[in-house]
């Protein structure tokens, strides 16, 4: 169970990840929506409601040039299926979606990062990299939960 990273070489608008996991869409879900276990993957989450246009925080140190806090909006949630929200730092305003796809030995799940503008090239290089290294914690924590 690997990350692929699914983005076209020219692509420079939206980052694409997909991954087969050997865990029910359910088990994937929680991992996704679950406050302690979002901490554990992708970062500590405030305020996390699971509903259309709530507005909740992740929050992390600070590192040179970023305050530590991504601010989101719920845009779309459709249980153990998919999962979009807003995610602002400073001046880009992108959106992730997850999308869980059942299979027959688990769930298929594609994560797209997109909506980065031309002149952000580095958040664009930034963003693919954390989600690399963020969906390889993801495969981790399943395979430690239960």
């Amino acid at each position: 169970m690997t990350f692929i990273d699914k983005t076209a070489r020219s692509q420079t608008e939206s980052i694409a990840f997909e991954c087969d996991l050997n865990h029910p869409p359910e088990k994937v879900w929680r991992a996704l929506t679950n406050p302690v276990l979002l901490a554990e993957w992708l970062l500590p989450v405030v305020d996390l409601k699971l509903e259309p246009g709530a507005a909740f925080l992740f929050k992390t140190q600070p590192l040179p040039g970023w305050d530590g806090t991504v601010n989101c909006r719920l845009l779309e949630i459709e249980e153990r299926r998919k999962l979009s929200y807003a995610w602002v730092v400073g001046d880009m305003d992108t959106v992730v979606t997850f999308t869980l796809t059942p299979t027959p030995s688990g769930t298929r799940l594609t994560l797209v990062h997109s909506g980065f503008k031309p002149h952000q090239k580095q958040n664009f290089g930034g963003a693919r990299y954390g989600w690399n290294m963020m969906g390889g914690k993801l495969v981790d924590l399943l395979a430690r939960i239960s």
